[in-house]
């Protein structure tokens, strides 16, 4: 199972961004993973009954929630979706490349134009038409392989200067983590100081992400649109989690925490899915902060 599993809060319409993206990126499917119970709702949930709560996406093996609920998150590109397309893996990457980015585009905002830059021979960052950034990006030669989606975050705002720090805290709380490549800014450049990261990537629970400092400055910063979902064996490992990322309490709600960088975790048990199977056990679920497994009802 996926560990650290990338949330993207929709405005009541996760159907149709999955269909979208699995019309758009290669080898993607959709399929309602957990719907609202029919009943027992509270008053600002009850027009949700019986739809959708999340949607699965399957890019590939690599999982991607979209969670289904009302305007409060518009997801923006302070976490985007990374794709990595390499020809020395496939010979129709730079192909595949375009037609990603055509379709990503359609109706999206291009935030840096497709073409080749120092880093990449074709590069683009853009945020699609329900607000998700992606970057595509084709592997220069002789870079070291990485799996074709990464979530990437982007620290600026509050959290400038903040990703050398944030990498140091998940590589320490998480297994199986390592830092792969990274670069840092030689000299100050606008809001980022020397030293801080240019670029980043590393594993936690081999699962690779990437982060780093925004040398421009954002109207944007980390929110609940696009959030961590960290599934958790048991409560032992909820506990552990949860004690070293939840650092802001107002934030605290149904598993949902944010870290002093203000990027947003879900700490939740591996098998949710199958524990909200009744009306008693969203209700229960939704009067927690941290999730403890044990006030779920049998």
């Amino acid at each position: 199972m996926q560990k650290i599993v990338p949330n993207i809060w929709c405005d009541g319409n996760a159907e149709e961004v999955a269909a979208f993206y699995a019309s758009v990126l290669p080898n993607t499917t959709g399929r309602v993973q957990a719907r609202y119970p029919s009943d027992g709702l509270p008053e600002f949930q009850q027009e949700m009954a019986g739809k959708p709560l999340t949607v699965e996406v399957l890019i590939g093996d690599y999982q991607v929630v979209l969670i289904n609920a009302g305007p409060e998150f518009p997801p923006n590109p302070s976490i985007s979706l990374m794709l990595s397309f390499d020809p020395a893996q496939d010979p129709d990457a730079v192909v595949a490349l375009d037609r990603v980015w055509a379709g990503l585009s359609d109706g999206g905002e291009v935030l840096m134009e497709l073409g080749e830059y120092p880093f990449s021979p074709r590069y683009g960052w853009v945020r699609d038409r329900y607000g998700v950034g992606w970057q595509v990006f084709e592997s220069p030669d002789g870079s070291p392989p990485r799996p074709f989606v990464m979530p990437l975050l982007l620290f600026g705002g509050a959290a400038q200067n903040q990703a050398g720090p944030a990498i140091a805290l998940y590589t320490w709380l998480f297994d199986d983590a390592e830092v792969g490549v990274r670069v840092d800014y030689e000299s100050a450049e606008g809001p980022v100081s020397a030293g801080s990261v240019r670029y980043a990537d590393f594993t936690l629970s081999g699962e690779w992400l990437a982060a780093m400092d925004s040398a421009l400055p954002h109207d944007f910063s980390f929110t609940c649109g696009v959030s961590l979902q960290v599934n958790c064996a048991d409560q032992a490992e909820i506990d552990r989690y949860w004690e070293s990322l939840s650092a802001v309490p107002e934030a605290e709600q149904c598993g949902w925490c944010a870290d002093r960088f203000g990027v947003s975790w879900q700490v939740v048990p591996a098998d949710l899915e199958s524990a909200m199977v009744t009306p008693e056990a969203y209700t229960a679920m939704m009067g927690m902060k941290k999730i403890v497994i044990a006030d779920f009802p049998d």
